[in-house]
Formats: structure tokens, C-alpha cells, sequence
């Protein structure tokens, strides 16, 4: 079982930085793949960014390839999401999510999630 804690969010400005965490408990935790998703008012959730366990590999999506940066601290089994740049569609409520497999874009395919932080940029 990994539980999963979200932090970080906040209401920001167009341009802003924001960094997430995701605390997870688990000895487990460095063999999970580890992604963030977010989830606007009105809109099914979607994949940001993952990033897994042996290699430390990360995906991310086009929306904000560039912008963001995965990362993971095993030692203190910690993901993080660092987030640049920030725009008006950034606007959502982002999930930590793990699952013991390989990289997925899929949400279907994690078996754990976290009870979500909001993130608001205005302009």
C-alpha cells in the first residue's frame, strides 16, 4: 500500500512559479512509477508528467513540456513538480499518483492517488 499527501498549491500569477509535493508512505515507494495529473472544473483528468522508478525516466505532457520538471527524492520518498512559467490553462487540482509498473499517460493504470492540492493562476 502507498498512501499518498499532496502540498504546495496556492494561487499564483500568470508567469509564477509553483513547486508540488507528493509525500508518500510505503516502503515501496522507490519502485513505483510516480506521475502528477490535474483536473479542471468540467474536464476529465490528464496526464502532466511521470517519472519512474529504476531509471528515473520522465514523460511529461505537450501542454507542458518545457515548463515542468518532475522529480523524485527516494530517500525521503518524496515527487516532486516543479511548474514555471504558469499560465491561465494550468488552473486545476493536481493528483499525485503511483503504480507499481511501468510509465503509463493513462490514469486508469495507477493503483494509488492522493487527495489532490489546488492550483490557481490568475492574471
Amino acid at each position: 500500500q502507498v498512501q499518498l499527501v499532496e502540498s504546495g498549491g496556492g494561487l499564483v500569477q500568470v508567469g509564477d512559479s509553483l513547486r508540488l509535493s507528493c509525500a508518500a508512505s510505503g516502503r515501496t515507494f522507490s519502485r513505483n512509477t510516480m506521475a502528477w495529473f490535474r483536473q479542471a472544473p468540467g474536464k476529465e483528468r490528464e496526464f502532466v508528467a511521470a517519472i519512474t522508478s529504476t531509471f528515473g525516466g520522465t514523460y511529461y505532457a505537450d501542454s507542458v513540456k518545457g515548463r515542468f520538471t518532475i522529480s523524485r527524492d527516494n530517500a525521503i520518498n518524496t515527487v516532486y513538480l516543479q511548474m514555471n512559467s504558469l499560465k491561465l490553462e494550468d488552473t486545476a487540482v493536481y493528483f499525485c499518483a503511483a503504480r507499481p509498473l511501468g510509465y503509463s499517460y493513462s490514469a486508469h493504470q495507477y493503483d494509488y492517488w492522493g487527495q489532490g492540492t489546488q492550483v490557481t493562476v490568475s492574471s
